[in-house]
């Protein structure tokens, strides 16, 4: 498995044990920072700026948010219900299909609604009073991982642009396209030339443009003087709305997953089992898969395999140099662990859910925003 990088920054000089184990913490002053140079690329080019909810919904954060972007992007009812009653600004909803019932309240709540095929417009498009959208398959693969490639073969995601005619546009306001993940801006620019030829002799008929998500504009190297040059030719050319839906963006490097070792025995290596659990707490190691950058693990040393404390054989987060030797009740963190894990937790096995904490690396101010109890495992089941 690949290790997925990931800055410490100030969790370099955060006690751990200052929050119970296991918890995700998030740096207030990291989510501001990536939040500015979200900001400069608005102001510098026109664009406008939602937040993916899908890859970060720490919607207690939002009154933050609010001061720097424009609204947020759905992927379904539930998710829209969150942008409508906490966060401020637009709200832009997609999803591969739609249920009648959600899509009436979707659309009550959303300025764009995006669909996956014309036929699905001409199905719903009298049940939509906001701005419809059509959702592009540009057919180029770019992703480094196959199976979260948006132009895989045979994709669910979008309409093949191979199949585009000049009449789907006439019940459309919008052109939406994801196809980036975790990627930089020539892999956007690529996308781009695919996209061009096909959509611009109806520019006239189009009032907005969605570029998706997937840019890693917070990212040090991500090339943001170019991304700016195009956002801003494209809005003059287009005379359109240009819509960028950062998710990942908003929480690089923000957040840690703390957890304990609670056992440490021997199996032709040393295996330790935590109370972090890949498949419960971080389901993209197993999923992607990826091993996750540790806090301060050391350069040489002996390896340790941690896991899970769940029953499935396969909850394995991956072979690190620990800190110091391992022990029991030692505590361990996870870097970058804000966007996407938080979402995606799960209580498979009855295994708790990590607490939720917020700390101000600036003023070093800590507060619990959520901690969960097993109601949160026995009020999903029946």
């Amino acid at each position: 498995m690949e290790t997925k990088a990931g800055d410490p920054g100030a969790f370099a000089r955060f006690d751990l044990t200052r929050v119970p184990s296991p918890a995700f913490v998030v740096d207030e002053a990291a989510i501001r920072r990536n939040l500015d140079v979200l900001a400069d690329i608005k102001a510098r080019s026109g664009a406008k700026i939602l937040l993916a909810l899908k890859a970060f919904s720490m919607w207690s954060l939002a009154p933050i948010i609010d001061e720097y972007l424009d609204g947020c992007c759905a992927s379904g009812l539930w998710e829209a219900k969150l942008a409508a009653e906490h966060f401020k600004g637009s709200i832009s909803t997609y999803s591969p299909a739609y249920k009648k019932d959600d899509l009436e309240e979707i659309a009550a709540r959303s300025e764009h609604v995006i669909f996956n095929n014309p036929a699905q417009i001409s199905r719903w498009k009298d049940l939509v009073t906001c701005d419809i959208g059509l959702r592009l398959n540009p057919e180029i693969a770019l992703g480094e991982t196959p199976k979260y490639d948006p132009s895989q073969p045979h994709s669910r995601l979008g309409f093949p642009i191979s199949q585009l005619k000049s009449s789907h546009f006439e019940a459309i306001s919008g052109i939406h396209f994801h196809n980036l993940c975790e990627q930089n801006f020539g892999e956007l620019e690529q996308t781009w030339a695919k996209i061009e030829p096909v959509i611009a002799p109806h520019f006239g008929k189009l009032k907005w443009i969605n570029l998706g998500g997937g840019h890693h504009i917070t990212r040090d190297d991500y090339n943001r003087d170019a991304l700016v040059r195009f956002l801003s030719d494209l809005k003059t050319k287009s005379g359109c709305e240009i819509y960028l839906e950062p998710g990942e963006a908003v929480a690089l490097d923000a957040g840690i997953l703390v957890g304990e070792l609670l056992d440490i025995f021997d199996n032709g290596m040393p295996v330790a089992i935590t109370d972090i659990s890949a498949t419960c707490h971080m389901p993209d190691v197993i999923e992607a898969p990826y091993r996750p950058a540790m806090l301060s693990e050391r350069s040489d040393g002996d390896p340790v395999r941690l896991g899970g404390p769940s029953c499935l054989a396969g909850d394995i987060i991956g072979d690190y140099l620990l800190p110091e030797p391992p022990h029991i009740g030692q505590r361990i963190a996870f870097l970058d662990q804000a966007h996407y894990s938080m979402v995606k937790t799960n209580t498979f096995n009855g295994v708790p859910l990590p607490s939720i904490w917020l700390w101000n690396s600036v003023t070093d101010d800590l507060r619990c925003v959520k901690k969960f109890d097993w109601t949160a495992f026995r009020d999903r089941l029946s």
